[in-house]
This record gives C-alpha cells, sequence and structure tokens, in this order.
C-alpha cells in the first residue's frame, strides 16, 4: 500500500495534529493496562528527537456529545503519556478554538500537547467538514496513527485529510505490514485460527479467509453451527440454525479455492457454565441432550496443533472454546502457547487481533512471542473481511491528491 509515512518527511519543527488511540481502560482515574499508549508513544518519540512539535487527539469512552462529563476526560491519561513520551505533555482543555490553538502555537520542537475528548464535540462522530477544519488549524501536517479507529469514517480520521498535507504514523504503518504480509502476502501454507461465538459476525471474514488461505481452523460456538450443520447433536450448546446456508456457502467457496476447513473432532462439555462444574470429553457427535459444548476435546487440539505443524504463516481471531472460565481455556492457551513456541523458534509467523484473542493471548502470557498483536479491534475486523477502511482510503484519496 503506497501511503506516505511521516517518518519519511522532515518534521522539525512542523506541528504535527497526530490522531491517536488513546481509549485505555482506566479504573479510579488511573490507566490499569497502557499498552496502547505505549505502543502509540514508541513510535513519536524519534519525531520528538527530530524536532516536532505533537499535537495529540484522541477519543476516550462514548460520552454524550456536547456534555462535558469528567469522567471521560484524557487529562486522566496525560501522566501516562508523558511518561511514555519521555517529555511533559501540556493540556488543551478543548480541542478546537482560540484557546486550543495557542496552546499549539506556543509548542517548542520536540514538545507535546493532548486535546480534550474529540467525542465531547458532536461534530467528530458526523465527520463535519467545519470541526475538521478547525481541527487543521492546530498544526501543519496531519498525521494518522490510529489504525484501530481508520474502519470509521469521522472528522479526525477522514474529513481532516482534505485540509492539510496528510501522513501515515509508525503505528499505523507497523499495523498495515504486519496485517498485509498476514493476509495479502502470507508465506503458505498459511492458515487462520477463527473463533467466537456467532458465525453470523464473522461470514465476510470467513468468506474472505477461505479464498486466501490454505487452511481455516474454527472454534468457539461458530464451530458448533458447522457441527449442527453436519446433523451433530447440540445439546443445550450455543448455536445458529438458521445458518446452515451460509455454512453451505462457505465450504463451497473454500472448496473453490482449494482451502480446508478445520473443525473439532471431540469435544469438552458440562451441564453448566460456572466454575467448579464436572466436565465431560465426548465425540462432536455424541453431546448428551443435557450438556453444553464449551470447549474444544483433546482429540481436537492434537488435530489444530498438527494443522499448526504445517504452516508457515498463522493468523489468529477468536478463541476455541469459553476461555474466560477455567477448565474451558485450556484449548486456547495450549493452542496459542504452542504458537508462540513455534513463533519463537522462528518457524511461523503468527498475527492476531481482536479484543478477546489478545486477551487470550495476554491470560497464557504468550502475547508478547507472537509476530504481531493488533491493538484494534473493529478495524482488525474489517480488514479481515477485505475491506478498504475509510481512515486508510483518505489518505490514499489525500496522497492522490497532493
Amino acid at each position: 500500500m503506497d501511503l506516505p509515512c511521516i517518518t519519511n518527511m522532515d518534521v522539525r519543527g512542523k506541528r504535527l495534529v497526530v490522531r491517536a488511540d488513546l481509549n485505555v481502560p482506566v479504573e479510579g482515574g488511573r490507566v490499569t493496562d497502557a499498552t496502547r499508549i505505549t505502543r502509540f508513544a514508541a513510535g513519536m518519540k524519534p519525531l520528538l528527537d527530530q524536532g516536532a512539535r505533537l499535537v495529540i487527539l484522541t477519543h476516550f469512552g462514548r460520552p454524550q456529545p456536547n456534555v462535558l462529563d469528567p469522567a471521560f476526560s484524557v487529562d486522566k491519561l496525560r501522566a501516562t503519556l508523558a511518561e511514555a513520551l519521555g517529555v511533559p505533555v501540556r493540556f488543551s482543555d478543548v480541542c478546537i478554538g482560540p484557546s486550543a490553538e495557542i496552546h499549539a502555537e506556543q509548542l517548542a520542537d520536540g514538545e507535546a500537547m493532548l486535546c480534550e475528548n474529540l467525542r465531547y464535540n458532536p461534530g467528530e462522530v458526523a465527520n463535519d467538514a467545519g470541526f475538521a477544519a478547525a481541527l487543521a488549524r492546530l498544526g501543519d501536517i496531519y498525521v494518522n496513527d490510529a489504525f484501530s479507529c481508520a474502519h470509521r469514517a469521522h472528522a479526525s480520521t477522514d474529513a481532516i485529510t482534505r485540509c492539510l498535507p496528510s501522513a501515515a504514523g509508525p503505528l499505523l504503518m507497523e499495523e498495515i505490514r504486519a496485517l498485509g504480509d498476514a493476509l495479502e502476502n502470507p508465506q503458505s501454507p498459511a492458515v487462520a485460527i477463527v473463533g467466537g461465538a456467532k458465525v453470523s459476525t464473522k461470514i465476510p471474514v470467513l468468506k474472505n479467509l477461505v479464498g486466501k488461505l490454505d487452511a481455516v481452523i474454527i472454534g468457539g460456538g461458530m464451530a458448533n453451527t458447522f457441527l449442527y450443520a453436519d446433523g451433530c447433536p447440540m445439546g443445550l450448546s450455543l448455536h445458529e440454525s438458521d445458518q446452515a446456508e451460509t455454512v453451505a456457502e462457505i465450504r463451497a467457496l473454500a472448496r473453490a479455492s482449494g482451502c480446508r476447513i478445520v473443525l473439532p473432532v471431540d469435544a469438552v462439555g458440562a451441564r453448566e457454565f460456572r466454575e467448579g462444574i464436572q466436565k465431560q470429553v465426548f465425540d462432536v457427535d455424541q453431546c448428551p441432550d443435557d450438556m453444553m459444548i464449551l470447549d474444544a476435546g483433546p482429540k481436537s487440539l492434537a488435530l489444530f496443533e498438527t494443522v499448526l505443524a504445517e504452516a508457515n504463516t498463522v493468523l489468529w481471531n477468536g478463541p476455541l472454546g469459553a476461555f474466560e472460565l477455567k477448565p474451558f481455556d485450556h484449548s486456547t492457551m495450549q493452542l496459542a502457547d504452542r504458537a508462540a513456541q513455534m513463533t519463537r523458534e522462528g518457524l511461523i509467523t503468527s498475527v492476531a487481533g481482536g479484543g478477546d484473542t489478545v486477551a487470550a493471548l495476554n491470560a497464557a502470557g504468550v502475547a508478547d512471542d507472537f509476530t504481531y498483536v493488533s491493538s484494534a479491534g473493529g478495524a482488525f475486523l474489517e480488514w479481515l473481511e477485505g475491506k478498504t477502511l475509510p481512515g486508510i482510503a483518505a489518505l490514499m484519496q489525500a496522497s492522490k491528491a497532493a
């Protein structure tokens, strides 16, 4: 993807209006997971060292527009951001207007400021041209460094690119390269692990993946729906009985492209979904009427590991079972550990993303061992669907117009 990147530009003395995604978990006014902030800061520090002046824009939560609820103020992020950047961070209690512009004009080379929550203003979500023009008055160059927000056509990701020279930030470029290598130009054999509750939420993802990869391992409630379409009894298990035609369509696409769909062959079930409940292992065509499938079984795990052993590229989105409750996290944890080990040994390139997936990899303690773990949620899924994200499209259009 031919995008202008800010790291290739002379930024000394330039005010960069940088769209970040600093929407991080906060409890009691303190950041509890600074991963997004530290990853963003890692890309910005070299720019500060070169004399750039950073004007940082972000959203935080979903405040009611025009209601300045202090619970959604981004000022609480400033200390963590300053520590990560290694420089003091000024704060503007508005993101547009004369006050914000004065703060931006007062920045010296190598300094940074954080603007108040974009979503306090209804113009952000509305992709309002006037709001975008007001944001543009804060700087000289616009930088989108928020891949996780690129699936939204908002003023700070779309309309602003028509107001300023625009470029991609280092973190956004990192995401695009990693995902492009895994999906658009993978080293074959390429395998996807796709889990989650419902087939219906990932139809476009599955259709796109089976057309591009060599095998797709399907787990979780999604696998139940495929197994139900094969005539397997589901007992009390989560499944979608109305998705048989969708399953048939996905399978037809897979056959046409030579992609193998790999399903569980046995399962771990229980009569209730609660801690301490007695579990039972059975073949997928033997689910008792009073039990629910909650994880892939040991034979399934062995099968999945065999498929993984043949792969050179692995793309992961979604857990294999109800990983949030032991012992139904076993297959997800074990396969994650195996993928991490293969990555460490240089046997595979592994890319993962999605909220539940990242949570599972963190729980397994292997997130840092994967080649790349995307911090994006919705944007990651839309990328897997093969969509061109509005924020990326806007940068491409701006590049052509320049």
